[in-house]
Parts: C-alpha cells; structure tokens; sequence
C-alpha cells in the first residue's frame, strides 16, 4: 500500500473515530495514536495553545519538550505563521528547538476552531531526512480541519 492508500484509509477511520466527540484532548489523544500507529514516524502529537504558549497535548512517542514560546521553533513558528510547516532537515531551521537529537525532519499543521482561532498544532517528526512532503501536507490538513 503506498502514502496515498494509506493516508486515504486513516483518514477515513480518524473521520469514524471522532465523529461526534466534543472533547478536544480526547480527539487529540485518538488522531495522534491513529497516524502514529498507520504511518510509523517517530514522534506524532500535539501542542495546545493555552495562555500565550504552545502546551504539550496528547501525543505518542518520546517525551518531548513541554512548552514552546509564540515563534519558537518549527512549531512556534507554524502558530505565528498559521500556515503548514514542512521541514526536510530540522538542522538547517534558524532556532530548531531540539527536544531529541534524533529528529531529523518535521512537519507542522495547524488545527483551528470553528470560529477560526488556531487552537493547536499537530507536530510529527521522523528520524529520516526529507520524509515529508505535499501528500503528508494534503492529508493531515484535511485530518486537521476534521478536528474543528
């Protein structure tokens, strides 16, 4: 099964475990477990925007950092931007915040309210160099705006 099928499937069964939850940790802690689980990277979860910073949420893999500042890093800088961030080798992003030495590449998308405030960001990273692209952008945007 190639990205395509495999993003196409989680998608739909992200969009059967979710519907009807009102609880935002609660869908957070699922559609991390499930991409984590479908799509085998390394770290896969979320930071809350709670009070002016980036707060961890659910999420699966490594511990990791648990605060992030308004522009800090990749993550930061997704929330500031409020736009995708997809970065093939973390080493060469101006203030990398390195929670583990083996994060390689990173994307971050954006999870915003219903009303349009951004309320999160979904954080995956792999230990490979260049492991994202646009059919992870395309995908996990749509899981994203599911989560509204």
């Amino acid at each position: 099964m190639d990205k395509t099928e495999k993003y196409q499937l989680l998608t739909e069964q992200i969009r059967a475990l979710i519907e009807g939850e009102t609880d935002s940790v609660a869908v957070m802690a699922n559609v991390s477990a499930a991409i984590h689980e479908t799509m085998g990277f390394w770290w896969t979860g979320f930071y809350r925007v709670i009070n002016g910073e980036l707060v961890l949420g659910p999420f699966q893999g490594p511990v990791a950092c648990m605060h992030i500042g308004f522009g800090k890093g990749v993550c930061g800088t997704a929330w500031k931007e409020q736009r995708t961030l997809i970065v093939p080798d973390v080493e060469q992003f101006p203030g990398h915040i390195a929670c583990s030495s083996l994060s390689r590449s990173e994307i971050v998308v954006p999870v915003f309210s219903r009303s349009g405030d951004m309320i999160a960001v979904l954080d995956i990273d792999s230990k490979e160099i260049a492991t994202f692209d646009n059919i992870d952008q395309q995908y996990l945007e749509e899981i994203c705006k599911m989560m509204e």
